[in-house]
């Protein structure tokens, strides 16, 4: 394969670094109009009208267009065709770096290689001794250690679980995840020194907190959505045959309305919440289903009707939340996080607001 010279990209990187610079001088919009995406992405998935997944790669119409555009890009698939990984939106990697507030010397932790693309920007800014990077993968870390080795950016590139960190590099002064989360894990927490910054993905929005003291930490969300690719554990698949001798109650929600405004805050309350739905021959929608990997499960149909079963009312849960927020969608940046050893809770506001604690194991 023949890939293009930096120079033949030059325009186009310069072109993506300015399509996401939101006029706040940010000092990484250099490392994006320097280091070849490309490089990181010599394949991706593109899916069609139908669902089918489809891969472009160098040689392909538009895939250089599609490398340098600020989108998401599917880089991997299990043997269902369920994407396990991606290469993030290029804006949302900005506003991460630029929330991780990094300074010459500063050490890094990531938790998600993926694709190498972000730990070579992290490279590129800090230099590749003070970058670690750890993904669950090993396919994808013998791939992004290639390229980063190619690309002349070597940090170290671990396979293992991100969520236990690398002890023998810490304390880190940064940590980010790019993986989706349900808490700060507390091994993170523990490698971090006092005054670290970590950033990371909790449910549909990102957090920022300044660990204050060892395993404490305190911060908020990012104004920016963030829908990452979960960190991988395994789950259990949804009974919904366990519905059917369970009393029916009255649904006062618009269900459609409910889940779609609620989204944020669901994925807060519901760690690691599903959803599907089921329409009927003209399209309408007859039925929405919950479930979450503790074995709860909830079904609202199009008639008014919920059916709930296992240890948590998911339901009741989301009508709950849209009593909180009976208007609007709730700005992320109005959550804060307050974290401990053995507590960590998300709020609304001011910490005595509506509380919710999240799961750490």
């Amino acid at each position: 394969m023949t890939w293009p010279n930096m120079g033949a990209t030059s325009a186009l990187r310069q072109t993506l670094a300015a399509e996401i610079d939101t006029g706040q001088s940010s000092k990484w919009l250099s490392a994006f109009g320097e280091v070849p995406r490309h490089h990181f992405t010599p394949t991706f998935f593109r899916q069609d009208a139908r669902g089918d997944w489809n891969e472009v790669t160098w040689g392909d119409p538009g895939y250089l267009e599609t490398v340098y555009s600020n989108t998401a890009l599917t880089t991997q698939l299990d043997e269902h065709g369920i994407p396990t990984s991606s290469s993030s939106e290029p804006a949302l990697m900005l506003a991460m770096l630029d929330a991780l507030d990094v300074e010459s010397g500063d050490t890094v932790f990531e938790l998600g290689t993926g694709t190498g693309y972000n730990a070579a920007l992290l490279a590129y800014r800090l230099g590749p001794e003070n970058v670690t990077t750890m993904d669950v993968d090993p396919e994808l870390v013998t791939r992004a250690s290639d390229r980063l080795s190619t690309h002349g950016q070597k940090p170290l590139v671990i396979a293992g679980d991100g969520a236990l960190g690398y002890s023998a590099r810490a304390p880190y002064s940064r940590i980010i995840a790019t993986a989706a989360l349900r808490c700060i894990p507390p091994a993170l927490l523990n490698q971090a020194s006092v005054g670290a910054v970590i950033v990371a993905p909790i449910g549909f929005g990102v957090a920022r907190v300044t660990v204050t003291a060892p395993g404490h930490a305190t911060g908020r969300f990012l104004p920016t959505p963030a829908h990452f690719m979960p960190r991988r554990t395994p789950g259990t698949a949804p009974d919904f045959a366990a519905l059917t001798n369970q009393p029916a109650t009255h649904n006062v929600l618009r269900v459609p309305d409910a889940l779609d405004r609620l989204k944020f805050p669901m994925s807060l309350a519901l760690p690691g919440y599903n959803s599907c739905s089921w329409r009927d021959e003209g399209g309408n929608l007859s039925g929405i289903g919950l479930w979450t990997d503790d074995g709860s499960i909830a079904l609202a149909d199009a008639a008014g009707r919920v059916r709930q079963t296992g240890p948590r009312r998911l339901w009741d849960a989301i009508t709950e939340l849209a009593e909180i927020f009976p208007h609007g969608a709730p700005a992320r940046d109005d959550f804060g996080l307050t974290i401990a050893p053995a507590h960590q809770s998300v709020w609304y506001r001011e910490q005595g607001g509506p509380c919710w604690t999240l799961a750490t194991t």
